[in-house]
């Protein structure tokens, strides 16, 4: 990994807490194979990049996934995140028969509910009808509504609210009815 401020510089410009969030990010991203990292927001400008891995990079799904259980500060930034090329990968959520996946038609931004602060469209365990919206994905400032293309129970949604997603990646797994 690359370093550019030592430790003694990192305490003089940023907070203890500051410092041991950063410290949980990068042991996230480490214990799960992510490569690369970028955040820009504002004055906050923060560029990682690992080794790689032995074992072969984390997908997409894979860190969406991860996203879902890791602590609060770490997933928020984690989602914020823009930049950087991860390939992607199947998650997990295939390994149990019967789960339809609903992919993405196009490359943007998903969001799951229809404004900021807005209820999700819709929660794992809900049942949606096919045609039934589940997800916005902005695109070139275009909000394109992503609709259920099978009937059934939503398990999981596989990506967080504001992810950069690609062509075909899986956004929810939905056990068809």
């Amino acid at each position: 990994m690359l370093v550019w401020l030592r430790e003694v510089e990192l305490k003089e410009r940023m907070k203890q807490q500051d410092i041991e969030d950063l410290r949980q990010l990068i042991e996230f991203l480490k214990s799960h194979g992510v490569s690369e990292f970028d955040v820009d927001r504002g004055d906050l400008k923060l560029r990682l990049k690992f080794n790689p891995p032995e074992s072969g990079p984390a997908g997409l799904g894979d860190l969406a996934r991860l996203l879902q259980s890791a602590p609060q500060n770490v997933a928020q930034a984690a989602a914020a995140s823009h930049g950087g090329s991860v390939p992607t990968a199947e998650p997990a959520a295939t390994a149990e028969t019967g789960l339809h996946l609903v992919r993405s038609p196009i490359v943007g931004t998903f969001y799951g509910s229809p404004s900021p602060g807005a209820a999700p469209f819709v929660t794992p365990g809900d049942h949606v009808e096919k045609g039934h919206v589940i997800a916005i994905i902005e695109a070139m400032k275009l909000m394109n509504e992503i609709e259920a293309d099978v009937s059934g129970d939503v398990v999981r949604c596989l990506v967080a609210n504001g992810q950069a997603i690609e062509f075909g990646q899986p956004l929810f797994s939905i056990r068809p009815a």
